[in-house]
């Protein structure tokens, strides 16, 4: 099995466990311009030349070592699951993608077709009831999570404690779990311990929103798309997410977590 989804800089200063739609674009690109002194040209997951990723083989080696020996500092980064599945809407459903065209082909048509899911038209501009649409988009996506049915479930939404856990199982161990809502403070920790070869001041660093203006701006407050039975689902497929993370599962209002992540419960509970 390996690391998927782990990549690490050049220098072997980091190693960082990708999870998806939790600032993995900024923050690959932190990691490009540590040892770089400039940013990657394009959206840092298409760079296959000045950053270790385990989906090139030459790589693997690397990475291997660097996380079985521990010598190197591990981190990942993660966000509340009510923002980051709404997220995931937004961009990969109702959105164009970079290439102009739907996220992965046929899916969005058989939503629309099965799931009743509006996406506002074939340009995804038009005006469409977003909370209907995004209520049944959580059941599809509590079916390929639950189910595996009518597919597997995809990278943007499964949960996080999957993706942080693959880490864990395969010999690797965390120093630190970030928050997406504390970007800047939990990076300037990571950044303090990976002393790059290139300052990196976190206050000037843009933020490479690769997803930025895929899909249509979220017309209502987080807490408006969840209702009793949403919040339902989302217990059902993201509980790990919400405890270990600290996040507020009683107030889809509140995005800040609600206290440190405890990396020996998520050791613990995630490398069984």
């Amino acid at each position: 099995m390996g690391f998927p989804g782990t990549w690490m800089t050049e220098s072997e200063s980091v190693v960082y466990r990708v999870v998806p739609k939790c600032a993995c674009s900024t923050i690959g690109q932190i990691m490009y311009y540590a040892d770089h002194g400039s940013f990657f040209d394009g959206d840092i997951h298409d760079a296959s030349t000045g950053l270790h990723k385990w989906s090139q083989e030459a790589s693997q080696p690397a990475i291997e070592k660097a996380v079985k020996g521990r010598k190197t500092y591990a981190f990942t980064c993660v966000r509340n699951p009510y923002t980051r599945i709404l997220s995931s809407f937004f961009d990969k459903v109702c959105g164009i993608q970079r290439n102009g065209k739907r996220y992965r082909g046929n899916m969005v048509p058989m939503l629309v077709q099965k799931y009743g899911v509006e996406v506002g038209g074939d340009d995804g501009k038009q005006e469409f009831d977003q909370i209907a649409a995004f209520r049944r988009f959580l059941l599809f996506a509590r079916d390929t999570i639950r189910f595996k049915k009518p597919m597997e479930p995809d990278i943007h939404w499964s949960a996080m404690a999957g993706h942080v856990s693959t880490f864990i199982v395969n010999g690797g161990r965390y120093n630190k779990i970030i928050f997406t809502e504390k970007f800047d403070e939990g990076m300037a920790e990571v950044v303090s311990k990976m002393k790059p070869k290139h300052a990196i001041d976190l206050k000037t660093i843009p933020r490479f929103n690769e997803s930025e203006g895929h899909g249509p701006k979220r017309a209502h407050p987080v807490e408006d798309y969840f209702d009793d039975l949403s919040r339902h689902l989302m217990w059902e497929v993201y509980k790990r997410d919400f405890q270990l993370f600290r996040y507020d599962f009683d107030n889809p209002a509140n995005k800040m977590p609600l206290g440190e992540v405890d990396l020996d419960e998520v050791h613990a509970k995630l490398g069984e």
